[in-house]
């Protein structure tokens, strides 16, 4: 709504963040190979799914329309819910740091106990008959259900050792007490506490490494995404919007929405990524003929699936267009702001010359702000004046009748005055226009423009 602070956005956000998990987290980088603009793009696409080692169960929940939408764009939701790394934020690393040093297990789901249950039976069928020396292999077994069985069988069976072998795999041999007692102590044991938790971390362990970098971090639209970073791996959020955007700031202390950028360079009404990705070469061979002078962007060796294939809204690639996006965008930016040719090869300092005033400034969709200053006070926004619909003679009307009255014209956000007056706002100087000529003469409705003064029910009261 139009009528949202950034602090009552936040909040109506944070509640959707804390009950939705991360699908599918896409990552690319770049560095200027040999040419200052020419880049080569390392882009990653990852799975997640939330750690379950020692943790209490997950709950989140799945939307039918997003389900759909990926789906329909060739989301692979087996390897989703199959080989989806883990991840976890601060407060859930402490919670299972302390059960591992206390040595207790949580077995979080039926299917883990069912699992757990089938592993120690077949163990403890086969150990009675079993000589020393002898191995055995328990198969289909997940990450952390591999851990939890080792865990389990270790702290039950003294004169047994196990080790993971990868592929679903764990072996399971027969030991006496000296040499358990050695094996134990060696250095290169899986089931090591520390090595547990790094397994356990799982994605978490590359984002810290993304906030130890200290890079530009570049979105689009990014908002939800970075409380999602903050809830998913870093610490839950917190209920003041203030300390959110601090936190976000220490974590990554340069910012560039590429929905920022764009919105406040060109007035064409371009969306999507796929869109602006193009968008900017073509404004560009408009009003310079010196196009080749744009970045060329090319992908590594190792990345070139995309090269080949565009994939939409697959994690991966969307990063990639966001990174060209900025690039593109940038260098545009460079073109307006001299009279001369832009030099033949621009680096990617000057492109963040240019974008200066656009750094830590993240897009609020249809709000009190156009966007959240993550490095310091957040700047209102110019709307069109606010209108006030006064009803006369039309009984029992309420916020929604009065917004579906308005709807085939126009669209404005409606919020309730007093009984009979409500406010109405739009980002459009050209509905209000329209609404103060066609409801002029309106039988039951009187509309004009808010004059705090005049229409505030305490002024009224203290006038009175």
């Amino acid at each position: 709504s139009l009528f949202d602070s950034p602090a009552e956005r936040y909040l109506k956000a944070r509640q959707s963040i804390q009950r939705f998990t991360v699908a599918q987290l896409g990552e690319c980088w770049s560095e200027a190979e040999n040419h200052p603009t020419r880049y080569v793009v390392h882009s990653y696409n990852f799975f997640l799914f939330p750690s379950m080692l020692g943790l209490p169960d997950v709950e989140f929940v799945l939307s039918a329309s997003s389900i759909q939408f990926l789906s329909h764009y060739g989301f692979d939701y087996n390897k989703f819910l199959k080989d989806g790394i883990p991840y976890m934020n601060e407060v859930q690393e402490k919670i299972l740091s302390q059960r591992l040093l206390a040595g207790s297990s949580t077995v979080s789901s039926a299917l883990d106990r069912d699992v757990l249950k089938k592993a120690i039976d077949e163990v403890t069928c086969w150990i009675a008959a079993a000589e020393e020396e002898e191995t055995m292999i328990l198969q289909d077994l997940s990450g952390y259900q591999s851990f939890e069985v080792q865990l389990v069988l270790r702290k039950g069976l003294q004169n047994v050792w196990t080790q993971s072998l990868g592929d679903r795999k764990v072996m399971v041999k027969k030991v006496s007490p000296q040499q358990r007692q050695l094996l134990e102590n060696s250095p290169y044991d899986c089931c090591r506490k520390d090595l547990i938790l790094l397994s356990a971390r799982g994605f978490t362990n590359l984002f810290q490494t993304l906030v130890e970098a200290k890079k530009p971090l570049v979105g689009h639209n990014m908002l939800m995404d970075l409380m999602h970073l903050h809830d998913k791996f870093y610490k839950p959020l917190p209920e003041s919007y203030e300390e959110f955007k601090r936190n976000i700031h220490n974590l990554f202390p340069v910012l560039i929405d590429t929905k920022t950028v764009t919105k406040s360079i060109w007035k064409v009404r371009c969306t999507g990524l796929l869109a602006w990705n193009f968008c900017p070469f073509v404004i560009h061979s408009n009003l310079n003929p010196k196009v080749s002078t744009c970045p060329v962007i090319a992908f590594a060796s190792d990345c070139s699936r995309y090269a080949e294939k565009k994939s939409p809204h697959e994690a991966g690639y969307d990063a990639f267009l966001c990174g060209s996006v900025l690039l593109k965008s940038a260098h545009l930016l460079l073109c307006r702001s001299t009279d001369d040719a832009v030099e033949a090869d621009p680096s990617f300092s000057q492109y963040l010359t240019v974008l200066v005033n656009h750094l830590n400034k993240v897009n609020l969709v249809r709000g009190g702000v156009s966007s959240i200053n993550f490095s310091g006070e957040d700047n209102p926004c110019e709307h069109p004046p606010a209108l006030i619909v006064h009803v006369r003679g039309w009984p029992g009307l309420n916020e929604r009748q009065i917004y579906e009255e308005f709807k085939p014209l126009c669209r404005f956000d409606v919020r309730r005055l007093s009984k009979n007056q409500f406010i109405l706002l739009s980002n459009k100087f050209e509905d209000v226009r329209l609404v103060l000529r066609d409801y002029k003469h309106h039988p039951h409705l009187r509309v004009s423009v808010r004059r705090h003064w005049r229409h505030s029910p305490r002024m009224n009261c203290l006038l009175q």
